[in-house]
C-alpha cells in the first residue's frame, strides 16, 4: 500500500508508565473509507494506543511519529485531536441525557452561532435526516435507545467534520437489530471517505463490517491484516500468541475425574439467560468435577457464571440443585444453596479495602449467619488463623487491613471467605489474574483438591493452559453464547480455538 493512500500512520508509538511497557514500537495505517478492527485481549494495548491518539491526559506518546493525510500531526490533547479530525464515541456514552438531541449535537461548540434554536434544530434535522438516524432535534436524549444514543454522538463527531472516527466497544450494549442500524450507518460513513477504527472483541461483527484488522499483544504489534486474508482460527491464535503448528498438548494432572453413567448434577441450568445480553444456555456440573467456560475475553464467560449467582438480573431459564428445581434471584438465594462465587474482579466485587483480612474473611458466613449474630473475636480469630494457615496467606496478622497485602494474597483471603461457607459448589471467575506463579500453582493445586474431596468448581482463566491443567470438560463460548462442549480427547488447544473461531465461514 503506498503512502499516498493513507490517512492515518501512527509510526515506532513508545508509551511506558512506572514498572510498564505498555506500548512497544507499534505501527498502526488506516485508509480513507474503510473500516480496520484493532483487536487484542486483556492488556494487548489497545487502550493505550487509542488514547495516545486522542491525547487523553497522561497518555503522550513517549517516541513516535503520527500524521494524518501525510502531515505530521501533534496531539497533546484531546482539542488536539479534534482540530485535525478525529474523533471517538465510547462504550459508555458521554452525552447528556438530560438535553434535547439538537443541545447535545452543539454543546461544547465555540461558534456562539447555535444559540439560534430554530436554525440549531433545523441543522440537526438535516443531519439526522441524512444519517437516516431514527430521532428528532427536539426530543429529549434520555428517550432514545442506547443505539440510538451511539448513533447520535456518531453524527455528532461527523458533523464535526471528522476524518478518523473511533468506535471504542460500540455494540456491547446492543441487540442484533440494534448492531444492524449501527452497521449500516458505518457503511455509509464509509462511502463518505471516513476512516473508522473499530474496537470490539466480536469475532462476528468483525468479519461482517471491517477490511482490514490489527492485532496486537502484549504492547506490541503481531500483525496487519486484509479480512480476506485472516481465517477466524488464525486471528485467534494471532491474539493468544499460539501457533496451531506448534502447540503442544499439556496434560494435566487432572484427568482423573469421569462421569458415572448414573451420576445426577449437583447443579444444572435450562435456557438460562440474564440481562448482561448473554444468549440462553444450557449447563450441568456433577460432584467432585472440575469445568470451565472459555473463550476470548468479552465472549460471555463471565455473565454465564454471574447469571448461575444470580449477580446479574436472571430473565429466564430454569436451575436445579441436587436435582430439585430452586429459584436464584440475587446472590444471598445462591450462597444460601451451597453456591459460592469468587468474581473475576477483586478490587471492585471481593475485596473491602479498609477492613482487616479477618473480617473480610469471614463476610460471606457472616451474611449467612445474619449481620445481628456478629461472630465473637475468638470464633473470627479461629477461623482467620485456620484459614491463613490452610492458604499459607502472607499477612503479618489477622488484623492487617487488606489492601496492604500483595494481589495474590488479597485473593486468596476472598478464596478462603468463600471456603469458610464449606460450599457444595464454588465458581472461580480469573482467580489466577495478576498474581505471582508460585500463587497461582497453589490456586491450581488447591482446585483439584477440592474436587477430589468431592467439591463442584467452575474454573475460568484466560490462560488456557491453566484451564487445559485444572478442567475436565470446557464450555467454549463466543460473542455471547455457548458454541461447543469439549472433555477427553477434544480437550487441547488446537480443538478449543477451532471451537472458539467457528470454523472459516
Amino acid at each position: 500500500m503506498g503512502k499516498e493512500s493513507a490517512l492515518l500512520e501512527m509510526r515506532n508509538i513508545h508509551k511506558s508508565f512506572p514498572g510498564v511497557r505498555a506500548l512497544q514500537g507499534v505501527d498502526f495505517t488506516l485508509r480513507a473509507g474503510e473500516v480496520h478492527a484493532l483487536m487484542g485481549e486483556n492488556g494487548a494495548g489497545k487502550s493505550t494506543l487509542i488514547k495516545v491518539l486522542t491525547g487523553v491526559s497522561g497518555y503522550v506518546k513517549d517516541e513516535g511519529t503520527i500524521s494524518l493525510e501525510g502531515k505530521p500531526a501533534s496531539i497533546r490533547s484531546p482539542q488536539d485531536a479534534q482540530k485535525v479530525g478525529i474523533s471517538t464515541v465510547y462504550q459508555e456514552i458521554t452525552l447528556c441525557p438530560n438535553l434535547s438531541v439538537a443541545e447535545n449535537m452543539y454543546i461544547g461548540r465555540t461558534q456562539s452561532v447555535y444559540q439560534n434554536w430554530k436554525k440549531m434544530n433545523e441543522d440537526t434535522e438535516k443531519i439526522l435526516q441524512s444519517l437516516e438516524i431514527p430521532a428528532t432535534a427536539t426530543q429529549q436524549l434520555e428517550s432514545c435507545s442506547i443505539a440510538v444514543q451511539q448513533m447520535i454522538a456518531i453524527a455528532r463527531a461527523v458533523d464535526m467534520e471528522c476524518k478518523v472516527l473511533i468506535l471504542d466497544e460500540p455494540t456491547s450494549s446492543l441487540d442484533e437489530q440494534e448492531v444492524a442500524k449501527l452497521f449500516k450507518l458505518m457503511r455509509d460513513l464509509k462511502k463518505r471517505g471516513v476512516g473508522i477504527i473499530f474496537v470490539t472483541h466480536f469475532l462476528d461483527q468483525v468479519y461482517e463490517i471491517c477490511d482490514r484488522i490489527t492485532v496486537m499483544r502484549d504492547g506490541k504489534l503481531v500483525g496487519e491484516y486484509e479480512i480476506k486474508d485472516l481465517p477466524r482460527v488464525k486471528l485467534v491464535s494471532a491474539m493468544l500468541g499460539k501457533e496451531l503448528d506448534d502447540m503442544a498438548d499439556i496434560q494435566g494432572e487432572q484427568k482423573a475425574y469421569e462421569r458415572k453413567k448414573d451420576t445426577a448434577p449437583v447443579f444444572e441450568a435450562e435456557e438460562l439467560y440474564s440481562d448482561a445480553g448473554i444468549k440462553p444456555f444450557n449447563f450441568h456440573i456433577d460432584k467432585g468435577e472440575v469445568n470451565g467456560f472459555t473463550g476470548l475475553l468479552g465472549s460471555g464467560r463471565s455473565e454465564c457464571v454471574r447469571a448461575i449467582f444470580g449477580a446479574d438480573r436472571v430473565l429466564g431459564g430454569k436451575v436445579k440443585k441436587d436435582g430439585k428445581d430452586i429459584k436464584i434471584s440475587k446472590p444471598i438465594d445462591a450462597m444460601r444453596q451451597g453456591i459460592a462465587y469468587l468474581p473475576e474482579d477483586r478490587k471492585i466485587d471481593g475485596i473491602v479495602g479498609e477492613l482487616s483480612v479477618r473480617d473480610n474473611l469471614i463476610l460471606a458466613q457472616q451474611v449467612l449467619k445474619g449481620f445481628f449474630k456478629p461472630f465473637s473475636k475468638a470464633e473470627a480469630n479461629k477461623f482467620a488463623d485456620e484459614y491463613i494457615k490452610l492458604l499459607s496467606i502472607k499477612t503479618a496478622s489477622a488484623d492487617t487491613p487488606i489492601k496492604s497485602l500483595s494481589g495474590g494474597n488479597q485473593q486468596k483471603v476472598i478464596l478462603a471467605r468463600w471456603l469458610l461457607t464449606h460450599p457444595d459448589y464454588l465458581i472461580l471467575d480469573e482467580p489466577t489474574r495478576g498474581i505471582d506463579v508460585g500463587t497461582k500453582v497453589d490456586i491450581q493445586k488447591l482446585v483439584l483438591k477440592l474436587a477430589s474431596e468431592g467439591m463442584s468448581v467452575t474454573f475460568i482463566s484466560s490462560e488456557m493452559d491453566e484451564m487445559l491443567r485444572t478442567c475436565s470438560r470446557l464450555i467454549v463460548m463466543r460473542d455471547r453464547k455457548v458454541v461447543g462442549e469439549l472433555s477427553g480427547d477434544e480437550l487441547n488447544q488446537t480443538t478449543i480455538m477451532n471451537t472458539i473461531a467457528g470454523g472459516d465461514r
